[in-house]
């Protein structure tokens, strides 16, 4: 007998009469916000295209002085001033789990070096020894504190090239590589990221390039500029090294935001402060030391469905995380602010409240924040004094300030698929020069990993990937033990299945990577129709540890199509 596993949306939460949880039908695996809509089209004139329309959403501008003030004083007083009540994530299925999104991609379990790839491709990967002059600049890059500019790569693409802090050589372009392809393995969506060493030699210069610095202020951007960029690069040999960002397909609409929708998007129908993997990446940015985690820090593009014209309509937006450059304990003036990186907001009224009341008698996080010897090139990023649950990015999130438990859970449930190898092959993405500092990267995203676990798979069941086997028994995943949360002896399962009124105590079968089974007991209920509640079964798997139950809600379907699983449940410690 084979199992079928599937799942169904949590359509009939509390039904009456004792009527099963959960219809039979199949999972939402994926969002209808991934077709095409039409938008209005509006004159869009260019000096080359006077006549030119443009049918998808307008550009949204997030100006980088504008954005700090927001978040940290407007948004708020607002959320101070309203009635907010923070409930669950309104796009989480019936397996507790998010579907397939323009934001979100359930990727498979997979290699080291698939998640080591990221979001590149064979076909990125960028020439070593391009001819003088065949790398054309046609734009610098704008705001930001790191220099850069834009080439047209040779049967390659378009390509954002960035230079690493002189003050932190190889750090932020490592933290660039390392950090996109962590999101991407998680399930979001990013850019190709790569580390190269290039020579003056092949770039040649469009004429009139100017950049715009953070404070609005136009530059020049000419040879002396370039010169003088590629100078203070770390180099090896005569090659300087850089990290190039393959620049997004479709047409670019400026930053997501953390909250409210894109109102010109028929799409976007889920207020972006509820999307679980919004609220739940706040621990993916804690784990990597993301303070930066903000709006100018994602983009949005137009998808036409006809890539010939890319500003026509029908079409979607996509939705990415860019830019993690600021990851890993990158430098910031004055020292004493990078010290509260991560434990503080920049302006925390809360933290000067307190400090305030206590006449600063309080002992901080950052009172105990200080260099290790060796590895000053990480600041102020430790393991120490490293608390998942309290920790801040640089300025107030919306998202991340409404994560709940079941947010937390499930994207910790994400963290714990990367094994030290797979950590390991990141770290070397980075391509540190000392192997020391590699070492000791990894050691620090061990470490903060396992915290992470260790708070968010301890209340909520970190039981997953349910799937059955040809044999008729389920199994499933035990994450807390695959990574070794708690020791083995913690582990005592006890799995209990009610079927028509009666309980049974299901022996437990544990294997290697902390993949549990059971046996389910047929139930016999006679020529009824396939959803008829006679059918359902449901199983309660407690792993011991003290974490609340895993329900797996059920139909048998006899012995020929066996079990259809409709719907999991994490349910708190009772």
């Amino acid at each position: 007998m084979r199992v079928a596993i599937t799942a169904g949306l949590v359509m009939c939460a509390a039904c009456a009469g004792g009527a099963t949880r959960f219809p039979l039908r199949e999972p939402l695996r994926r969002d209808t916000d991934l077709d095409p809509v039409s938008v209005a089209c509006r004159p869009d004139p260019s000096p080359k295209e006077p006549g030119r329309v443009a049918c998808y959403p307008r550009e949204y501008v997030s100006p980088f002085v504008w954005d700090r003030i927001d978040t940290t004083v407007f948004g708020r007083l607002s959320r101070i001033l309203s009635i907010d009540v923070t409930g669950e994530a309104e796009n989480a299925n019936s397996i507790d789990e998010v579907a397939d999104s323009s934001w979100f991609e359930n990727r498979p379990t997979s290699s080291p070096a698939e998640k080591t790839a990221g979001a590149c491709t064979a076909d990125d990967a960028l020439p070593s020894d391009p001819a003088d002059g065949s790398w054309l600049i046609d734009h610098g890059k704008d705001n930001g504190s790191s220099i850069g500019f834009r080439v047209q790569v040779p049967g390659k693409g378009v390509y954002l090239l960035k230079a690493d802090d002189p003050e932190s050589p190889e750090l932020a372009s490592a933290a660039s590589v390392i950090g996109a392809a962590v999101y991407h393995a998680a399930g979001f969506l990013t850019t190709c990221e790569q580390i190269i060493y290039v020579r003056r030699e092949q770039f040649s210069l469009a004429p009139g390039l100017v950049v715009m610095a953070n404070n609005g202020t136009p530059h020049p951007f000419d040879d002396a500029a370039l010169t003088s960029a590629l100078a203070s690069l770390p180099r090896r040999g005569t090659l300087r090294r850089m990290q190039a960002s393959k620049w997004l397909p479709g047409v670019a609409l400026g930053p997501f935001r953390y909250e409210t929708l894109r109102d010109d998007d028929p799409n976007d129908i889920i207020l972006h402060e509820d999307r679980r993997e919004l609220r739940g990446s706040r621990l993916i940015a804690a784990w990597l030391g993301h303070w930066d985690a903000r709006e100018q820090n994602s983009m949005d593009v137009w998808i036409a469905r006809d890539p010939a014209h890319k500003r026509s309509s029908p079409g979607y937006v996509r939705h990415y995380q860019i830019d993690t450059s600021d990851v890993f304990g990158q430098p910031m003036d004055p020292p004493t602010l990078a010290k509260r990186l991560g434990h503080s907001y920049q302006i925390d009224l809360e933290d000067i409240a307190v400090d305030f009341v206590t006449l600063g008698l309080i002992s901080r996080p950052w009172d105990r924040a200080a260099l290790v010897l060796g590895h000053e090139l990480f600041g102020f990023f430790t393991a120490n004094d490293f608390d998942p649950e309290a920790w801040k990015p640089a300025y107030p999130n919306p998202a991340f300030l409404r994560m709940t438990e079941r947010d937390g859970a499930w994207m910790a449930r994400l963290i714990a698929r990367f094994s030290r190898e797979d950590i390991r092959s990141l770290v070397a993405a980075g391509q540190f020069t000392d192997p020391r500092n590699s070492e000791y990267l990894e050691q620090l995203l061990v470490a903060r990993q396992q915290r992470i676990l260790a708070r968010y798979l301890a209340r909520l069941s970190p039981v997953a990937d349910v799937h059955g086997e040809a044999d008729g028994r389920v199994c499933a995943v035990d994450l807390a033990r695959l990574r070794e949360v708690y020791a083995t002896d913690r582990f005592r399962y006890r799995i209990v299945e009610t079927a028509r009124g009666q309980r049974s105590v299901l022996s437990a079968e544990l294997r290697p990577d902390g993949v549990v089974c059971f046996l389910p007991r047929p139930v016999d209920v006679g020529a009824v129709r396939d959803d008829d509640p006679a059918r359902s079964v449901v199983f309660d798997v407690d792993n011991g540890t003290g974490a609340g139950p895993l329900e797996i809600h059920a139909y048998d379907l006899g012995h020929d199509r066996g079990l259809r699983v409709v719907g999991l449940v994490r349910r708190e410690r009772d």
